[in-house]
This record gives structure tokens, sequence and C-alpha cells, in this order.
């Protein structure tokens, strides 16, 4: 059976959008399609499904702290192309998941809930480490034209020091700079390591912290590092690739058009 892929839309088209020196125009369209058709042909991947965020509405993270992914800038160019991408995805066949109040990964953490068999979730984001496990492998971009790298069980262990179910608690005692969770004092990622090895979770951690104003913070960071299951879910599909790939063309995306046909060979 064919492993279903699963998208951090946005995570993805910031990637290729930013990717390289090239100004070229819908870069992150164009960059966005053709990664994902290599890592469907290469992956041998069935149904495909993508999660995106509502741009400009809060959730109930920024709700919880304030500081979450505060003062973030998006090119106004990439903006255009971030609204267009979803209703793109639909003309190549793929599955959508976007909901005001919800991140692409709520809607990719509930689609896992949802599809049975081998998934694989295409994305650079450490956070997703969260839902790796026997049937669920991260695949993390590289650069220079490499594979993506495979982050199963193992190798979140090997990169944090914690098990995939102790990401959250870790995230929540370490921190994570790049979302604006600046974690506990004097608590950075091997102390968070050695703590949940010690105590298991974030419960045992807290029960003996010395420092009580420090509790609810912990318990604040771990609300927010947690991906939500219930966001909408429409389901995944089968991809369209000839369909997509006219619609490429009419956005003036010939030669990216050539190339998926090519990786994908309709």
């Amino acid at each position: 059976m064919s492993p279903t892929l699963l998208i951090d839309g946005d995570g993805l088209a910031h990637r290729a959008f930013h990717g390289g020196p090239s100004t070229r125009p819908n870069k992150a369209i164009d960059g966005f399609f053709g990664m994902v058709a290599r890592v469907w042909a290469r992956e041998r991947a069935g149904a495909v499904y993508v999660g995106w965020d509502t741009l400009g509405v809060d959730t109930y993270r920024s709700e919880l702290l304030p500081t979450y992914q505060a003062g973030r800038f998006f090119d106004p160019d990439l903006v255009n192309q971030l609204n267009a991408l979803p209703e793109l995805c639909t003309q190549f066949g793929f599955g959508v998941g976007k909901a005001p109040g919800f991140e692409a990964d709520d809607l990719v953490a509930t689609a896992t809930r949802h599809i049975s068999g081998s998934k694989l979730i295409l994305t650079s984001d450490k956070d997703y480490y969260q839902l790796v496990d026997a049937e669920t492998t991260v695949l993390s971009p590289q650069t220079g034209g490499k594979d993506p790298e495979r982050i199963t069980p193992e190798a979140v262990v090997a990169k944090l020091g914690v098990l995939p179910e102790q990401v959250i608690a870790f995230k929540a005692l370490a921190g994570d700079p790049s979302d604006g969770i600046p974690g506990l004092k004097g608590v950075g990622p091997k102390t968070a390591a050695g703590l949940l090895l010690q105590h298991g979770d974030l419960d045992g951690v807290l029960a003996s912290w010395s420092k009580p104003e420090e509790i609810d913070l912990a318990r604040t960071f771990q609300k927010v590092a947690t991906m939500r299951f219930d966001a909408p879910y429409g389901g995944v599909a089968e991809p369209t690739w000839a369909a997509g790939c006219d619609v490429l063309r009419n956005l003036g995306l010939d030669a990216g058009a050539d190339r998926i046909l090519a990786l994908v060979r309709v």
C-alpha cells in the first residue's frame, strides 16, 4: 500500500520562496509543486493532503501566549502566493485543510488520526516530531538537492534526546525561539532532555520544581506546543498531475509543469 503524503503547506511554500537568489514570478508556487512532485515520485506515495495556516487570524496559541510567533514579517509577494496555493492544490487533486483558528500543524495532526497505514509528513518544522511513530515519518527537506532526511522515532531521540511523546514537554521546558516560546529560565535543550529522562514527563518534572511561579508558565507553554486533533478534516485525495500542470501553464510556469510531468511520468 502506498504511503500517504501529508504536507506542511506554509512551511514548504516559505522554503520555496526563500530558497536561492531567484526573483522569478510565482517562485513559491513553482517551487512548492516541484518539491511535492519530487517527494511523491521518490516515495511512491499515493494520496496527498496539505494543511494551511489562515493568515491574519489569531489562534488559541497567540491568545495563550502573546509572544507566540510575534514580529514575523511576510513579503507581500509571498502572501499573495500563500493565499493562492490552497486553491491551486485542489486543482492538483490534493486534499486541502484550512480553517480559521487552526494552524497547518493542527490540520495535519488531525489528518494523521483519520488515515491508516504509512504516513509521511513533509516539513522542516521540528514541532511535527511529536507526531512521529511506527507508522508516521517526518521527511525534513535538505539543501543542495539532497533527499529529505527521514525522522523516525530513533532519529527524534538522536536529535533531541527525548522520545516523540516527550517532545511537547521538551519544548515547554527548553522553549523554542522560532515560535517565541521562552521556556523556563536556565533550562536549555540538554537540561530539558535530562529532566525528562529522569522524570518521564512534564508532570514528573514539575512535581519537584523548586520555582512554583514557573509551573503555570510551563503549563501554558505545554498547551501552546501541543498540536490539536479536532481540526476540520475533509479527506485525502489522489493527485491529478496533468490537470494541475495545465493550471501552472496558465500562470506562465511552463518549465515547472514540464519538470513535474517528467517526474511523475504522466
